[in-house]
């Protein structure tokens, strides 16, 4: 069976977590989109990974894992990543990860790039991560950008950098930033892509063999729906596809070969970052983070923290094809004695079941709230649906009926086991 994860908010939801309870079952896991702005975190026992470009597979033996062509990769980035995962006693090697030589590339200047158009945008700056994987993006929209396959080839990565630095330092000066020269651009990679060589393929004939034969995919999801280039709160976006046609055009399988698609909604709602958040709520945000909860995996931030956006929830499983439900962080509200669902938005009196697509409607728009009693008792011991207190079960029941999409899988802490399989 091949399934593809998918995040059905603004990211940070416990992909990594649901992906690393399927991998038991898998044989290949898969990166498809995204760069090393997104952050997976998996705690194994007393251990606690990080994983930013790297699947979450790597941390189960006999697996196979891919980064697809469809990712942006920073070399130096993915470099470190596999130094520190080693470090935890990691193994990593071509037999278990393999990287698409049609990647494209991060490079130095797409970082500072990056800088320089938030600062261009001034009062409507993203809040990006600042760490190129916009800039990288473009480049590969507009046939600009530079391949893992091309890198590799030192005679042609140097023409090929040459090129796009005549325009891209050009911009950077407009900014006041230092221009680069396309030796040291090259020589800050080099080290990193020399590390990368033995894992870098084709990938796709790979993927199809084991798709014929019958072999588990997993397709691993970076970031949320709502950070979708199309579906999300543009322009507070990503520069990628989140959902899950990304997973196909991402690794170069095509729709036929995939069974179910898993997607992930925490039992509240956060987001890091600029842009909308209609339910967003202070008192709510204060309390999760008080509780040493809802810090970015990748920055540090704190997360914009409210209650569940079910017109958010609904959006995301009708636009992915969602089969089943992940309810991730369950446990988080287990001491509230209240709890908020948003069911519509109130915009200018009238009462939507869909986010808008103006950019000033985010600003208008109203959460319309139903109350739900809460359980105030500790969920995370449950390892079994009627081991959960009556009115958890009752809230995740309306969940579904509001998403549209059966509950498959609760999460009630960190850990592999803290996950119930209903």
């Amino acid at each position: 069976m091949n399934t593809i994860v998918n995040g059905l908010q603004w990211g940070d939801e416990g992909k990594g977590k649901i992906v690393d309870y399927l991998t038991e079952s898998a044989d290949f896991v898969v990166r498809g989109q995204g760069g090393n702005n997104a952050g997976h975190t998996v705690i194994v026992g007393e251990n606690k990974y990080i994983l930013h470009l790297v699947p979450s597979g790597i941390l189960w033996p006999g697996k196979q894992n891919v980064i697809g062509n469809g990712v942006v990769l920073d070399p130096v980035g993915l470099a470190q990543e596999i130094s520190t995962l080693e470090g935890q006693g990691v193994t990593i090697s071509p037999d278990n990860l393999l990287i698409s030589d049609r990647a494209h590339v991060v490079l130095p200047y797409h970082r500072d790039l990056d800088a320089a158009q938030e600062q261009a945008r001034g009062k409507f700056a993203i809040g990006t991560t600042r760490r190129g994987i916009g800039p990288a993006y473009s480049d590969k929209a507009t046939r600009n950008g530079l391949r893992l396959a091309d890198l590799l080839d030192p005679e042609m990565a140097r023409e090929l950098v040459s090129v796009r630095l005549e325009d891209a330092n050009q911009f950077l000066g407009l900014h006041n930033m230092d221009s680069h020269d396309p030796s040291a651009v090259l020589a800050a990679v080099e080290d990193a892509l020399e590390r990368l060589r033995p894992h870098v393929t084709n990938t796709i004939p790979i993927l199809h063999q084991a798709w014929k034969a019958g072999r588990n995919i997993v397709f691993e999801g970076a970031q949320g729906t709502f950070l979708d280039v199309d579906f999300g709160t543009y322009p507070f976006v990503t520069s990628s596809n989140t959902t899950s046609g990304g997973a196909c055009t991402g690794t170069g399988l095509p729709p036929v070969a995939i069974d179910r698609v898993v997607g992930v909604c925490k039992a509240y709602t956060t987001r890091v970052g600029e842009g909308a958040h209609i339910t967003e709520n202070q008192e709510f945000s204060d309390y999760l983070h008080g509780l040493g909860r809802e810090f970015g995996a990748t920055t540090g931030r704190k997360r914009r923290c409210g209650w569940l956006d079910c017109v958010l929830l609904r959006f995301a499983c009708m636009v992915n094809g969602v089969t089943d439900l992940a309810v991730t962080n369950l446990d988080g509200l287990d001491e509230r004695e209240e709890i908020r669902v948003c069911t519509a938005y109130d915009l200018d009196g009238i009462e939507h079941s869909f986010p808008p697509a103006q950019r000033d409607a985010w600003e208008r728009a109203k959460p319309v709230y139903e109350s739900h009693p809460g359980w105030m008792s500790d969920t995370s011991g449950c390892r079994n649906w009627d081991d959960l207190p009556g009115n958890a079960r009752n809230y995740l029941d309306r969940l579904s009926e509001l998403a549209g999409a059966p509950v498959r899988y609760v999460g009630i802490g960190p850990d592999r086991e803290q996950t119930i399989l209903l």
